[in-house]
């Protein structure tokens, strides 16, 4: 498995397993609440297209917002994870998500995307503290969090907009104790 950021030459890559896996995906996916017409963020509501998406991406680990990787099983693209909410100062923390091609779901990807991903904001970034957000219906990817070492700190009530409406999500915590 290797983790590497996403290249313009990806795009047919994305967009062949996004495809393949919207079913899949689409119950855990982030979706954007609707927004007045007279709110000043209701121009910038769609999805970006895959070369917008590397280019903010680029620029969001430039600025040290957030790092996203690709996630490659030998020559197939198997899935994306991505740290972002990264916050310096007191708080010295950030937050996970991933998706996983369906066809490589439950064999330990996942798991070890998170573990690589967790280790490089310790160590690289020297954050303290990592959340996974996890929907309670999701208990592959709350198994995903618990093998990776993070533990259950509690329930976030309507906490992110997936799949068309606010739902609830379990946050899972790893901390660095390596930091005072």
């Amino acid at each position: 498995m290797t983790l590497r950021p996403a290249r313009f030459r990806d795009r047919t890559a994305w967009n062949d397993v996004r495809a393949e896996n919207k079913e899949w995906l689409t119950p855990w996916e982030a979706t954007l609440p609707v927004l007045p017409q007279d709110s000043p963020a209701y121009e910038n509501q769609g999805r970006p297209s895959f070369y917008e998406m590397v280019h903010l991406l680029r620029r969001e680990a430039r600025a040290g917002r957030s790092y996203s990787f690709l996630i490659w099983n030998e020559s197939n693209l198997i899935g994306q994870i991505t740290m972002g909410g990264v916050m310096h100062g007191a708080l010295r923390g950030a937050h996970i998500g991933y998706w996983i091609d369906r066809n490589y779901a439950n064999r330990g990807f996942t798991t070890q995307a998170v573990k690589l991903v967790t280790a490089f904001g310790f160590s690289q970034i020297g954050l303290h503290r990592i959340e996974i957000n996890v929907r309670p219906e999701n208990a592959a990817s709350c198994r995903v969090a618990e093998k990776a070492g993070y533990v259950l700190e509690g329930e976030r009530k309507a906490f992110l907009h997936i799949d068309g409406a606010w739902r609830d999500h379990l946050s899972y915590v790893k901390s660095n104790e390596l930091i005072q």
